[in-house]
């Protein structure tokens, strides 16, 4: 009965084991098989895609939407310090003094958003702008500057190429007007238009070109009245999500002659850019102010604000009208291309005499230096600099930097402007500029960008290495039973092999216990127990044989010895005893007469019961029974 439990036990254990395994090698596999769809399914792409994609209430299209962004005008004025010397002939060079920076908070968001059926959307963008007095290090907007009249120079650039009688009405109204090429204003009203006489003159009888009473530069520079826009949503190409598709109905602006001048197709307004960004890739840029698509080229990469990021910059010769790049001759207007360093940008502002440069003439040719000083280029202050995060294509920091010039012409025609023939005016240079991410946006973007990268990856390898030893342990494990259960079932030796081995005493039963099924019958039990005792049988026999043979020497060697003991000496001193210590000697278990030991059979459960072998101390009757 005991047998059957064991058995039973043996057999739960054994099945335990094995689903045990069965389950680790499940475990394994489960996690390889997790390892290998991270690998090829890569998820967390599929979440950046779908969070990348512009769609109605996406996080990323509400940030592109409305940006939580705190972007910068900053902009720096051009005082003239020697204004009354110039004018009287005394200075030969118009000097320059900078003054500034003039901060405003620009409030960008894109309005009236309809998504399209073709992969974008329309939208109207809207700049506003805030004025910022904390952020202007003292600088007032009704500040006195000495600056140039951008009306007069402007109207008498236009008006000098014209016939006589053009010419004579504009010096006719000059005189009217008493107006100066330098004129003292607010800073506010050089930037955000100021009124003229001339100008309102100009607005009556030129009705088709100015239709604005004021002008000033920023005014101008941020006047996007009639403007839309389709943008990419990413939908048929991911990465191009949240670029230009056509501005004002066009690929092209229609300022420009060839298409490598007038395409802003794949252009970013700074809000996003591409998405994916590899090695070596190029970017475009464009503003209204800037009337192009600029490219940006790679300069390093690093981390900007816990984040990885790329730098760009324009390239080596951006501003070049055909010097050094045949196919820029397109950004000469009318076929007259200015100096190296200036972008006629003329037709976009209404056909004033306005080029972009960058600060301080900054990368321009010496030209521009000629009839002017106080400029001072330094390439950390007026470089332009993105830093891009290359997945998401989202600006981590921004610093987009143009100045706006005045290239006048031949105006020696026009009355009290004669000193100011041929000479390239800087005006005021401006800063696009966002310092940093709100916290809010920079946590998102390192959750996004930085943890769940890094977490799917270590989940990756993790679930590889994982599911890798659980698979190889397991294997082994159950190789290694295999391999030992076979071994011992070939190593095992039958009744036959044992019988035929003399020199073993005792094999202990070696029947399996696997289960309940491998347990013996009754009645094989009953066989194996008579087939057990005749073995101890044997085994007396062959005890007996060796006490024989060990008498026997023991008996030659009495035989040599010079002094022979008695029987009778051994039997009286055994009489001699008195009956109680004779008693207790031989009520002891170990002791059946003087030099009598006995061999205790234990019960195994043979037919037969205990039995003492003893050898009597009495020499001649263990000499009888040993000559039997």
């Amino acid at each position: 009965m005991v047998r059957k439990k064991n058995c039973v036990l043996k057999s739960s254990i054994v099945q335990g084991h094995y689903i045990g395994l069965f389950v680790l090698l499940v475990l394994g596999f489960f996690c390889l098989g997790t390892g290998l769809f991270i690998a090829f399914v890569q998820p967390y792409d599929l979440l950046f895609k779908w969070k990348i994609k512009f769609q109605d209430g996406g996080e990323i299209f509400e940030i592109w939407r409305k940006p939580e962004v705190e972007l910068y005008t900053r902009v720096y004025l051009f005082n003239v310090t020697n204004a009354e010397e110039y004018m009287a002939g005394t200075d030969d060079k118009l000097s320059f003094k900078e003054i500034g920076p003039f901060v405003y908070r620009e409030l960008l968001e894109h309005s009236q958003i309809k998504f399209n059926s073709n992969g974008t959307l329309s939208t109207i963008p809207k700049h506003p702008l805030v004025w910022v007095d904390e952020l202007s290090e003292g600088n007032k907007e009704d500040d006195i500057v000495y600056l140039p009249h951008i009306a007069l120079l402007s109207i008498a650039n236009v008006v000098s190429a014209q016939s006589f009688m053009t010419r004579f009405g504009l010096n006719r109204l000059i005189s009217l007007t008493n107006s100066q090429p330098l004129a003292k204003m607010t800073a506010r009203e050089f930037m955000m238009g100021y009124k003229s006489e001339l100008m309102t003159l100009g607005n009556t009888f030129m009705p088709g070109w100015i239709y604005f009473d004021k002008l000033g530069l920023i005014d101008r520079m941020y006047d996007f009245e009639g403007d839309y826009e389709t943008i990419y949503t990413g939908e048929t190409d991911i990465s191009q999500s949240g670029l230009i598709d056509t501005y004002r109905g066009s690929t092209d602006l229609p300022q420009w002659p060839e298409k490598h001048c007038s395409n802003v197709q794949y252009a970013s307004d700074g809000t996003k850019f591409k998405s994916g960004i590899v090695k070596n890739d190029s970017l475009l840029f464009y503003r209204k102010s800037l009337c192009r698509a600029a490219p940006l080229i790679p300069v390093k990469e690093g981390e900007k604000n816990g984040l990885k990021g790329v730098m760009y910059t324009f390239p080596d010769h951006m501003m070049d009208n055909g010097k050094y790049y045949e196919e820029n001759k397109c950004f000469c207007r009318h076929g007259k291309c200015l100096p190296e360093g200036l972008l006629d940008v003329a037709d976009c502002y209404y056909g004033f005499p306005i080029a972009l440069s960058y600060p301080h003439f900054y990368k321009g040719d010496p030209e521009l230096f000629n009839k002017i000083e106080g400029l001072k280029p330094d390439k950390e202050l007026h470089e332009t600099r993105f830093w891009i995060q290359p997945d998401s294509g989202l600006p981590l920091d921004v610093s987009a930097k143009f100045q706006i010039n005045m290239p006048l012409g031949d105006i020696t025609n026009i009355q009290n402007t004669a000193k100011f023939a041929n000479l390239y005016l800087p005006l005021l240079w401006f800063d696009i500029r966002m310092f940093s991410l709100p916290s809010s946006l920079e946590m998102r973007f390192k959750m996004y960008l930085n943890i769940l990268p890094a977490v799917e990856k270590s989940i990756m390898y993790v679930s590889f290495i994982v599911g890798a030893i659980l698979i190889f342990v397991t294997v082994y494990i159950l190789t290694f039973k295999i391999m030992f259960k076979s071994y011992r079932q070939k190593k095992r030796p039958t009744w036959s092999d044992k019988e035929k081995n003399t020199k073993d005493v005792y094999v202990p039963c070696e029947l399996p216990l696997e289960s309940e099924s491998d347990c013996p019958d009754p009645k094989e039990s009953k066989a194996f127990i008579k087939i057990h005792s005749d073995k101890i049988k044997e085994l007396s026999q062959k005890l007996s044989d060796k006490v024989y043979d060990t008498v026997r020497i023991f008996d030659s060697e009495r035989k040599n010895s010079l002094i022979v003991p008695e029987c009778s000496e051994v039997n009286d001193a055994y009489r001699s005893e008195s009956d109680s210590d004779r008693k207790e000697r031989e009520s002891d278990d170990d002791y059946k007469g003087e030099d009598c030991k006995y061999l205790e059979i234990i019960d195994d459960g043979s037919e037969f019961d205990d039995e003492y072998v003893c050898l009597k101390s009495d020499r001649a009757r263990t000499l009888r029974e040993l000559d039997k």
